[in-house]
């Protein structure tokens, strides 16, 4: 099952999609990455969810993607004695350590960390802005605060300190055990939420040993200021736009989602748009026009994937949404100026893989290729070529289901899972095979541009580009 576009569709799993068969419907509809959320549901309800989607890959014949996505250190008030307080603009209110339920002047908040960096004149913004506080005072276990904007405070509400690094680890304990679980159940990518450093991620990374991919999500703007140490340290990255829309200017974000795309483009690594994509289709079943100029704005921008998050985990039109998304992608890459916008600059690397990768781009655009078939042990072949965004499908050819689904993330690769050729010879009917089966080459006398690397088997550079052809009817 090809589909006709390059950006991928991320689908986030929850009660109104983890059915079986609603998940079957989700990848026919278009999604190649399943998002499974460890800040909703239990670990039964997860296990059933990453079957569900192992069995929606038999199903539709390629591979599919699990990406895990850790809770993280979500920092929210304690409770209120009524649940719900009312609040107005001016008044004071204090934020403290107290385990006792709030009330209109004051709420516990449990965590030390938020006091250790306060400082006078900071913000404080709950409920995803709605309430805006401004601190006046502080010690190490309160805060005296003025309001200035908010009308109401209830329990458990998230709370965010723009522009302060938070001391607080990005692996919370609940995220070490999801983490354990994740693994042994065999996903494919592990979301690491609230990234402010670089040793959060090295922190992952240690625990993972390799077993899943690791992506950075980025929603504080300390991420932003660490940025090129956590590239260093990551496999993909996620705007995700919802964290850091609260603690950005509205202004703001456009901008740095630009500065994130180029920078994980710059580097190889698939960036993933998040949140609010298509957050209308969550309740109706079309999109806003703002919406679909969200959409194709980040397929112009030349992102790897965009994410649904409550339109496909708990909305009311789940496949409509996958569906919707797919038609804005498709649509945009079929845009006769999309090449142009949607590639990146970026600089010329010396190594002899990079150049071939070049090579292998550049050949591809004669009107006589079909495909380029990347021979890959690890994905990084695959990887490479799609940062060089090649208009023709990269046919990503691994003997390992692991990296056959990782690269269900990356621009323009449809992975498969082949045999190791025998030797060089068997590469061409190897790839001239696969591509004729997944319907990327016809028997027409096709060009099919081949790269791999000798020795075969061995993880390392493509060294060899070659020719093969399809046989004529």
């Amino acid at each position: 099952m090809i589909r006709a576009r390059r950006a991928r569709i991320v689908a986030t799993l929850g009660p109104a999609s983890r059915d079986p068969a609603r998940v079957r419907e989700l990848a026919a509809a278009g999604a190649d990455v399943f998002r499974v959320n460890f800040s909703h549901g239990s670990q039964a309800d997860h296990a059933r969810t990453i079957q569900a989607v192992r069995r929606a890959e038999a199903a539709v014949g390629r591979p599919l993607a699990v990406l895990a996505d850790l809770q993280g250190p979500k920092i929210r008030l304690g409770e209120f004695a009524d649940g719900v307080v009312r609040i107005k603009a001016g008044q004071d209110f204090r934020l403290d350590m107290h385990a006792l339920p709030g009330d209109a002047s004051r709420v516990g908040v449990p965590h030390p960390e938020v006091f250790a960096a306060l400082r006078v004149g900071a913000e404080v913004l709950i409920d995803d802005g709605r309430v805006r506080l401004r601190v006046v005072g502080h010690g190490a276990d309160f805060a005296e605060t003025i309001v200035e904007a908010g009308e109401q405070l209830s329990d458990h509400k998230g709370l965010n300190l723009p522009n302060l690094s938070i001391p607080i680890p990005a692996l919370t304990e609940k995220d070490r055990v999801d983490l354990a679980f994740a693994l042994n159940e065999g996903v494919d990518w592990v979301a690491l939420s609230f990234v402010q450093r670089a040793s959060d991620m090295a922190e992952l990374r240690r625990l993972v040993q390799g077993r899943a991919a690791v992506l950075a999500k980025i929603e504080k703007p300390a991420a932003l200021d660490a940025l090129d140490e956590i590239l260093d340290l990551c496999e993909a990255i996620m705007v995700a736009r919802g964290d850091l829309g609260v603690e950005l200017a509205p202004e703001e974000v456009p901008v740095f989602q630009k500065k994130l795309i180029r920078a994980a483009r710059l580097r190889g690594l698939p960036v993933i748009v998040a949140t609010q994509m298509l957050e209308s289709m969550t309740h109706s079943p079309t999109p806003t026009r703002a919406e679909a100029s969200d959409v194709a704005g980040a397929v112009y921008e030349g992102a790897d994937a965009l994410m649904l998050s409550a339109e496909t985990a708990a909305g009311d039109y789940p496949i409509e949404s996958v569906a919707m998304m797919d038609r804005i992608i498709t649509r945009v890459e079929q845009d006769p100026r999309w090449p142009e916008l949607m590639r990146a600059e970026y600089p010329v690397e010396d190594a002899d893989a990079d150049a071939l990768v070049a090579a292998a781009r550049k050949a591809s655009e004669s009107a006589s290729t079909a495909c380029i078939a990347a021979f890959t042990t690890t994905g990084q072949t695959a990887l490479r070529l799609s940062r060089e965004r090649p208009l023709q499908p990269t046919l990503a050819l691994t003997p390992h289901l692991s990296t056959a689904r990782r690269l269900s993330l990356a621009w323009g690769v449809e992975a498969r899972v082949v045999q190791e050729p025998a030797d060089s010879e068997d590469l061409a009917r190897v790839a001239i095979e696969t591509a004729m089966e997944t319907g990327l080459a016809a028997r027409d006398g096709s060009r099919v541009l081949i790269l791999a690397g000798l020795p075969m088997g061995s993880p390392g550079a493509a060294n060899i580009l070659r020719l093969a052809h399809t046989p004529r009817r």
